[in-house]
């Protein structure tokens, strides 16, 4: 099954730690999706830019309308993710316990939804094998 690791943390926290902290993270956080990867957990992680640079699309009645800067002012931003593969919520969360931004972010977990028609076309194919 595959979860989607949302990683929310407090962007002034982040760019206020040390230069030595923050690169250590990276290194660590480098260094496990490589374990992922090994794995076979591993489908995509990225970080993000800065919550300033996002854009914020809503098309109501027809109309598109564009806002810079993020949806919602919070304590949290989102800062990146990681889509995973785990057989059950159970190995996401042991898997996303020893991920490095844990250690300063809030992680939230949550299975990827499969639409019935997605499900239906899976079955098709594999049984027309």
């Amino acid at each position: 099954m595959k979860y989607l690791c949302l990683i929310y943390q407090n962007e002034a926290e982040v760019d206020a730690m040390p230069e030595r902290d923050y690169d250590e993270i990276v290194r660590d956080v480098l260094d496990y999706r490589r374990e992922l990867q090994e794995s076979g957990h591993y489908i995509a992680s990225s970080p993000l830019q800065s919550v300033q640079t996002a854009t914020t699309i809503r098309v109501r009645n027809g109309k598109v309308v564009i806002t810079d800067g993020p949806f919602a002012e919070t304590h949290e931003q989102l800062g990146g993710f990681y889509l995973i593969e785990a057989t059950d919520l159970n190995d996401a969360i042991r898997i996303v316990s020893r991920m490095p931004p844990a250690r300063i972010a809030s992680i939230e977990v949550r299975p990827l939804k499969v639409f019935p028609q997605e499900l239906e076309a899976l079955a098709a194919k594999e049984g027309g094998r």
